[in-house]
């Protein structure tokens, strides 16, 4: 399976935190699945660091890497794409999150109701 993680997903899974859902953390686990995660939730947590929102170590391309998640960037096609969603979610990284999702033809692993909104099919 192939799917895009939200920021959430990405931070609960690397903490092994107990909010993750059984079918997340199945899917994490499973090597066999092919899970992205986007520059924008590099971007996300960057901002929020620099917030004092969130606290997170440096180096965290490589814990991607290191767990086995595939490094999505971000292009115009999805910027694009951008232009045609409806404003269902404030949230300006989940609403590139959607389009990534929706320009890849993927699904997003979130417990974000918000994302669920659009049309593109959510797992948790």
């Amino acid at each position: 399976m192939r799917a895009l993680l939200d920021t959430h997903t990405i931070l609960w899974a690397l903490s092994d935190d107990r909010r993750l859902s059984s079918t997340a953390k199945g899917l994490v686990e499973d090597l066999e699945n092919d899970l992205l995660v986007s520059a924008v939730s590099a971007w996300e947590v960057a901002v929020k660091v620099a917030l004092g929102k969130l606290d997170v170590p440096e180096g965290v391309e490589s814990v991607v890497v290191d767990a086995g998640f595939v490094l999505r960037t971000i292009g115009f096609a999805e910027c694009e794409a951008l232009r045609t969603l409806a404003p269902l979610h404030r949230d300006p990284f989940d609403r590139m999150l959607v389009a990534q999702a929706l320009v890849d033809g993927l699904p997003i692993i979130t417990k974000d109701a918000s994302i669920a909104a659009y049309p593109v099919q959510t797992i948790w």
